[in-house]
């Protein structure tokens, strides 16, 4: 069972790793991507309990909401990447799915 749970967490962290400068995905689309549809919070326990050097602010909820412990710093790391934030939604983002 060990080795699942350490399969899981490498794919979604080679996943988030591959996201470039100024991308926003989702939860869901770094589950999905990873091979586990629908295991959205799988991601996020994931990015809650890993190292952070892990691009962890280019991921948001699905309605582009951010939903960090700190959303002041991944606002703040976001617009540091041309991210154009504002009350705590992307409202766009130079790559992915909140790209306009």
């Amino acid at each position: 069972m060990g080795d699942d749970r350490a399969l899981r967490k490498r794919r979604i962290i080679n996943v988030l790793l591959a996201l470039e400068e100024g991308e926003v995905t989702t939860y869901g689309d770094v589950a999905e991507v990873a091979g586990y549809p629908k295991q959205s919070r799988l991601v996020g326990r994931i990015l809650r309990d890993s190292a952070t050097d892990i691009p962890w602010w280019r991921v948001v909820g699905s309605q582009g909401r951010i939903r960090t412990a700190n959303p002041a710093l991944q606002a703040e790391l976001l617009v540091e990447e041309n991210v154009l934030v504002a009350g705590g939604r992307i409202l766009e983002a130079p790559i992915g799915r909140f790209r306009r």
